[in-house]
């Protein structure tokens, strides 16, 4: 069983920076990928980054490539995000998840355990 709680979201205007963290409990959060999320209203939930459990393998979508970084510690058992050149579009509640496979990583299906979510808005 894993717990996750996120952390970090709030206001920011264009171009600033946002960094989430993902605290999460449990013995085994070192075997797990963990990803992050997000869901805006009206949509389905979009993948935006992944990480396998060693930390070597990382995945983001073409939309947030070069701008997000998803980093782990494994001591902490915390998960980041750091988000750089922040858009509007990037607006949207992100939402912290864990899940045993890598090959699955970018369906939310992949995913066992979720956040509570972190609402993050981007203004103009």
């Amino acid at each position: 069983q894993v717990q996750l709680v996120e952390s970090g979201g709030g206001s920011v205007l264009a171009g600033g920076s946002l960094r989430l963290s993902c605290a999460a409990s449990g013995r085994t959060f070192s075997s797990y990928v963990m990803a992050w999320f997000r869901l805006v209203p009206g949509k389905e939930r979009e993948f935006v980054a992944a990480l396998s459990w060693s930390g070597d393998s990382t995945s983001y979508a073409d939309s947030v490539k070069g701008r997000f970084t998803i980093s782990r510690d494994n001591a902490k058992n915390t998960v980041y995000l750091q988000m750089n050149n922040l858009k509007p579009d990037d607006t949207a509640v992100y939402y912290c998840a864990a899940g045993p496979s890598y090959a699955r990583r970018y369906s939310a299906r992949g995913y066992n355990y979720w956040g509570q979510g972190t609402q993050v808005t981007v203004s103009s």
